[in-house]
């Protein structure tokens, strides 16, 4: 394999570096028929980004030496970064960036050719490795929304950077909400909520209903944001409900990216401030006290949405999605029975900078069960109303 990226395009690739660096430890790197694909899972699976640069991206893009298969490569994400690391240093000194794939002495040979006769050669050591394929299908999504990337980069710019988990739903008059999110526990009084609101005129397409919310990580979403702010793209968000995963898409006629990212199965904690006003009266009281409910995830399709770690053959990997391939020990959610016992036992390890596994959906493993607990109704007011107030 061997591609060519001049100009600004060396930015470019660099921003996206970048972006997937903020998900995962390890890049997966696969040249295909269709362009270069570049891709990450964090270790706990529930995060996962692709972004896949269509051979006009570059000056000169070759998948493979006739005759032979195409090579896959594993590396260090640190490694690739450190080529990549100061973007401003790129957009200066950097005329033009050749990227090579030797298969023979396992190095991966990424030269940046600068101003003034520099080159700068890096030998990165990579690893023989299975192709990494997400399967999902934004179509089958039922909430769509759609903006330019910089209203929704100014929209989460209030936000604290240590925020961990956003709420992102859609509020009366179809305006769309985004809260950031705090757990039970931690909702104190001395706890701050930040919240924006934003007019659906700002967006190019809104296809939701009033009252649906989804809780994410903001950590790998302001990473997206940040690429397709620099390439003044428009970012689409395709998302069901909680606990199913959410997809953020750009595309441009050079490059695609899809960014899926599980969300919280639990409920919003403030329902009543995104629903319509029918949809605020009290639930009878027969409810509150009915029998507990069953797994909030028996009912979920996780499987449409499980990273299939495969290996492909010959020719295959296109830029059309892959159809829905389940892994060994995993049902689909149309047949019968119950879950297998080892999706059951499975315990997700805790990754720096994700949120807690438990509440999450992992993309690989499937449901993992929260803490069972209902929220108890809204806080007693303690303070007395002043004798000044009528």
């Amino acid at each position: 394999m061997k591609c060519l990226v001049t100009g600004s395009n060396v930015k470019v690739l660099g921003k996206a570096v970048h972006s997937l660096s903020r998900i995962g430890d390890e890049l997966y790197l696969e040249p295909l028929e269709d362009g270069l694909s570049l891709r990450t899972v964090n270790s706990s699976r529930s995060a996962y980004a692709c972004f896949l640069f269509a051979p006009l991206f570059f000056q000169q893009y070759q998948a493979a030496i006739p005759g032979q298969d195409p090579l896959r490569c594993k590396i260090l994400m640190k490694s690739f970064l450190s080529v990549f690391r100061s973007l401003a240093m790129l957009e200066k000194t950097v005329e033009k960036c050749c990227i090579s794939l030797n298969g023979r002495s396992s190095r991966l040979v990424v030269q940046l050719y600068c101003k003034y006769g520099v080159r700068k050669t890096h030998n990165l050591s990579f690893q023989d490795c299975e192709s990494l394929q997400a399967v999902f299908d934004p179509a089958v999504c039922p909430h769509v929304l759609c903006a330019p990337a910089r209203v929704l980069g100014e929209a989460v710019l209030p936000f604290p950077p240590a925020l961990a988990e956003v709420t992102l739903g859609i509020g009366r008059g179809h305006r769309i909400i985004l809260r950031s999110y705090q757990e039970e526990a931690d909702s104190t009084v001395k706890a701050m909520v930040t919240e924006m609101s934003i007019g659906g005129e700002d967006f190019q397409q809104l296809q939701a209903q009033e009252g649906v919310a989804i809780t994410f990580c903001l950590k790998e979403f302001r990473g997206l944001l940040s690429f397709a702010e620099s390439a003044n793209l428009s970012l689409s968000i395709y998302f069901d409900g909680p606990g199913r995963p959410a997809i953020f898409a750009i595309k441009d006629s050079l490059l695609d990216g899809h960014f899926v990212l599980a969300t919280l199965s639990e409920p919003d904690p403030h329902p009543q401030d995104l629903r319509a006003p029918e949809l605020q009266q009290p639930a009878p009281q027969l409810q509150a006290h009915s029998t507990p409910h069953l797994d909030d995830f028996a009912l979920d399709d996780i499987d449409s949405y499980m990273i299939a770690m495969e290996t492909t053959v010959g020719s295959e990997g296109s830029r059309t999605l892959p159809s829905t391939s389940l892994s060994p020990g995993f049902q689909p959610h149309c047949s019968p029975g119950s879950h297998s016992e080892e999706e059951d036992d499975t315990e997700p390890s805790t990754v720096p900078g994700t949120p807690p596994p438990k509440k999450f959906r992992s993309l690989f493993f499937g449901s993992i069960l929260a803490p069972a607990h209902s929220p108890q109704g809204p806080s007693p007011v303690l303070a007395e109303d002043s004798e000044g107030e009528g």
